[in-house]
């Protein structure tokens, strides 16, 4: 994921690590960060870092999620997956779980034809919903995971090979 301080235009690389209980591990630049989260019952919580207590509350965004922590405001938005860009015509060969989460639902099957931007499964992490989409027209060739299923952080959810030859648009074409 990609951060954003309110105010500034900067983006940041912000990843979570690990998640055990209330423990989180973050890596938000060049920098490793743990904390304690305790939700609360209006959607926020306390995040508890180097001993410090901080009121935190997030709310989802069309493709961001907008938190505030003390006074401070940030936008986390999915990072490009450049480094996936290998194979020709497909930007990401595996949808990958951003966080550790629980999968809600899988929107695709094996052999499915998907356009870009085409949900493919929703995980649930910190009582947020992700969906996670196709970056590019691709043919889902395997769905490692079932609804329910408890996911950690980078676990493979789905794997997709390149469209058909034949398509060169952003969008395969359904059919032959």
């Amino acid at each position: 994921m990609k951060i954003i301080r309110a105010g500034d235009s900067n983006e940041i690389d912000a990843e979570m690590i690990s998640r055990d209980g209330s423990t989180i591990r973050v890596r938000i630049g060049d920098r490793e960060i743990e904390a304690e989260f305790t939700p609360n019952t209006d959607g926020g919580g306390i995040l508890a870092i180097d001993g410090r207590r901080y009121p935190i509350f997030g709310a989802r965004r069309k493709d961001s999620i907008l938190v505030s922590v003390g006074p401070a405001s940030f936008e986390f938005k999915p990072a490009e997956a450049a480094s996936r860009r290998r194979t020709r015509g497909l930007a990401a060969t595996e949808i990958t779980a951003p966080m550790p989460g629980k999968v809600l639902k899988v929107l695709v099957h094996g052999g499915d034809l998907v356009e870009a931007g085409q949900p493919l499964v929703v995980i649930e992490a910190m009582k947020m919903e992700t969906t996670l989409a196709a970056e590019t027209a691709a043919i889902v060739k395997h769905v490692r995971v079932e609804e329910g299923q408890s996911v950690d952080h980078g676990a493979v959810l789905i794997e997709l090979s390149p469209p058909p030859a034949s398509s060169s648009r952003e969008s395969a074409p359904r059919g032959p």
